[in-house]
């Protein structure tokens, strides 16, 4: 009795090549958006990490927020740890926890990291942390509709 060979053809081995190509073109953008998401989504929680660190600042010094670039929110880590990163994908800066001071007035410039208000002349826009960048963010919202996209979350 002759046994049957075993294994697959060339043509079956092309078309589950084909298959496994078309799911790697569907699946790699979204992957990449997912990553872009998730620093996107750190930014978010840093920012908030910082705001909350003001406030506690803010209460603990009788309605005065800092008047320095935020250094001493992490002096002994009394408020927070440290500044974290600010992810910005998708517009060019790299990640930074720089923190611009910005007094008398004057608006968000693009310069990547994070900006903080400390003139307390100017009550509007006093002790606000934001993200110093005016690029679109990932949700399309750009500087022309709103100051700083990345800093309505």
């Amino acid at each position: 009795m002759k046994k049957a060979k075993q294994g697959f053809t060339l043509i079956e081995l092309m078309i589950v090549v084909a298959i496994i190509g078309i799911l790697a073109a569907i699946a790699i953008p979204k992957f990449a958006d997912l990553i872009n998401k998730s620093k996107e989504g750190a930014t978010k929680g840093g920012l908030s990490s910082v705001r909350s660190a003001i406030q506690v600042y803010y209460g603990d010094n009788e309605g005065w927020f800092p008047a320095d670039d935020l250094t001493c929110l992490t002096a002994n880590s009394k408020y927070i740890a440290e500044i974290p990163l600010a992810k910005l994908p998708g517009t060019g800066h790299a990640d930074s926890n720089s923190v611009a001071t910005i007094t008398s007035g004057a608006t968000v410039g693009d310069a990547g990291g994070w900006a903080y208000y400390n003139d307390p002349t100017v009550a509007s826009n006093w002790g606000n942390f934001v993200v110093s960048c005016t690029h679109e963010d990932i949700k399309g919202r750009d500087s022309t509709t709103i100051d700083t996209p990345w800093s309505t979350f």
